[in-house]
């Protein structure tokens, strides 16, 4: 009888310690980006997957179909006051962020619903500003996608070999 407790005893010992491991190191952990860009404050919260040796663009991540642009919960951005994406004005506030990729161009989208998750529940007529990018392929591949200040008026996101410049400024 104490052979079997013990038994049992060290399998629940064994499987706390590995669903403690597993939690400590999320498959696409949280990440956030924040800066100034012309003076307006910018913050984006995000899930950082890897690329793991897949092929993204058109496979894990399908041409011409919304993306979450991320993993898990949808990304969100914060802008402290109004701002020009792409020449386009955006109100100040919280708003997920959407793409629909596409080999040309990208649409990036500013959807009002700014707690979702993925992209399960978007919904087009909830969309503030669709805005259209060009990618650029990258020398260099980015591992763990993110986002990061190219400039003073530029946000890269970039995950693989693409980097997909979003131009942002102050409004005029």
């Amino acid at each position: 009888m104490k052979t079997i407790i013990k038994s049992v005893l060290f399998m629940c010992l064994a499987l706390t310690a590995t669903v403690a491991i597993s939690q400590d190191k999320p498959k696409s952990p949280p990440a956030s980006m924040s800066d100034t860009f012309g003076g307006v404050d910018v913050t984006i919260d995000y899930n950082a997957p890897s690329q793991k040796g897949r092929t993204l663009w058109g496979d894990l991540v399908p041409y011409n179909k919304v993306w979450r642009t991320g993993a898990n919960g949808a990304t969100k951005i914060t802008v402290g006051s109004d701002i020009e994406v792409e020449g386009q004005t955006l109100a100040a506030g919280t708003y997920s962020i959407f793409t629909i990729p596409s080999e040309e161009s990208w649409t990036v989208i500013f959807n009002n619903v700014a707690d979702q998750w993925g992209s399960n529940n978007y919904a087009e007529s909830e969309d503030a500003l669709r805005v259209m990018v060009t990618p650029v392929m990258a020398d260099e591949s980015t591992e763990v996608m993110t986002f990061m200040k190219a400039d003073d008026s530029t946000i890269h996101f970039a995950w693989g070999n693409l980097k997909l410049p979003i131009n942002l400024g102050p409004v005029n």
